[in-house]
């Protein structure tokens, strides 16, 4: 790549010893080159805005603005500008939202410099690179199925913060202007798609699952 122009990395990471040590593997490699650093995904924004670079490295654990807000932005704003997700942390779900804002690959920070270099080669070339453990969290995210609850109407939502709070049928109807029998078929309809066998089962769940405030 001798007569092409080495692609623009931006690094963006809240430590600075991280940053630096990214900052000396780029100037190794002869096909990448340093477009700037952030130290949130804030500055991030505002750099590829002026900078334009090619790749953005980009930590997920951010104070001020995290990472997936930053990426959302950035691929939202400046569709060119590819986002590799590079972090140290693999909290559940985490993988899911990088991807779901925008970031076209997912990498942790143990990765060898040889294949953090070909990811950010094949993000500039619009090819996605997930880590190994990446990938099997978007594996048990999709055979986990929805959360107890995901199916609850508003209503019914607002029927089962009663129950929460030990409100009887007859004060359900009473605190929704509604009528006994009403409350108790929303009641019934919670029960049922909860899959509680009663009103303690499905108070317990809707606790447990944060369905209720």
């Amino acid at each position: 790549m001798s007569d092409e122009r080495p692609i623009q990395v931006l690094l963006v990471d809240d430590h600075r010893m991280v940053r630096e040590g990214l900052a000396v593997f780029l100037q190794v490699a002869d096909d990448l080159e340093l477009a700037g650093e952030a130290e949130d995904g804030a500055e991030a924004v505002e750099l590829c805005a002026r900078l334009q670079p090619d790749v953005v490295l980009m930590d997920l654990k951010m104070p001020r603005m995290d990472g997936a807000t930053a990426t959302r932005l950035i691929t939202e704003r400046f569709p060119g500008i590819r986002v590799i997700a590079l972090t140290s942390f693999q909290e559940e779900g985490l993988v899911e939202r990088a991807l779901q804002a925008g970031a076209i690959s997912y990498l942790l920070k143990n990765v060898t410099a040889e294949a953090l270099g070909e990811a950010i080669r094949s993000a500039a070339a619009g090819r996605a690179t997930l880590a190994p453990e990446a990938a099997q969290d978007l594996v048990r995210s999709a055979t986990k199925g929805p959360q107890p609850g995901s199916d609850l109407t508003p209503r019914e939502r607002e029927v089962l913060g009663l129950m929460v709070r030990g409100s009887s049928n007859k004060e359900i109807a009473q605190a929704l202007v509604v009528s006994q029998s009403t409350a108790k078929f929303h009641v019934s309809r919670i029960l049922a798609k909860l899959g509680a066998s009663g009103r303690t089962e499905a108070v317990t769940i809707a606790l447990h699952h944060g369905l209720v405030s």
